[in-house]
């Protein structure tokens, strides 16, 4: 888990640009480092490392592969269940690959509960990223600034936008 503050997260389908989100949270002061994105295998952006071959054929064009390797080499984290993953930020080493994630759980839940999620709203989240796409995910150094950062997503197309905080907080409240 990360363990600087709290983090804000979206829920995208695979059609929204999501460089065009990236720039916007780098316009509100969030750098490249605080961002994990989780994209489904299905993702049309995952789909250029899910196709890359270390010996492409001839008359083929790697440079698509190349630009999309060195855009997830700038985050904290890239995570494409079964196909990949990208680490930049020591904090989400850590919390990606902790051993104590729930080993009965896929692997794109184990990723959510590495994070923070409950294993609940891991499962949960995990089915729909299927469906929907991409996850992005912002860690925040102030609970303040996660609500900020809700907003931001929403207004960017997030299907669904919340802080690890306000779930904790729904499932004390429904406990």
């Amino acid at each position: 888990m990360i363990t600087n503050g709290t983090a804000a997260y979206g829920m995208y389908s695979r059609h929204v640009a999501l460089p065009d989100v990236v720039g916007a949270l780098n316009k509100a002061g969030f750098t490249n480092q605080d961002i994990c994105l989780v994209l489904s295998p299905a993702h049309p952006d995952a789909a250029a490392i899910h196709d890359a071959n270390v010996f492409p054929a001839r008359g083929t064009d790697s440079t698509v592969t190349a630009r999309m390797i060195g855009w997830f080499s700038r985050f904290g984290a890239v995570v494409i269940p079964t196909v990949g993953l990208f680490v930049r930020s020591h904090a989400y080493l850590q919390a990606l690959l902790n051993e104590q994630n729930v080993p009965s759980l896929s692997q794109g839940c184990r990723t959510l509960v590495g994070l923070g999620f409950s294993p609940d709203d891991a499962k949960r989240i995990g089915s729909r990223l299927s469906d929907v796409g991409a996850l992005i995910y912002v860690s925040c150094r102030e609970s303040e600034k996660a609500l900020g950062v809700i907003e931001l997503l929403r207004r960017t197309g997030a299907h669904e936008a919340a802080s690890l905080e306000s779930l904790r907080t729904a499932s004390a409240a429904a406990a």
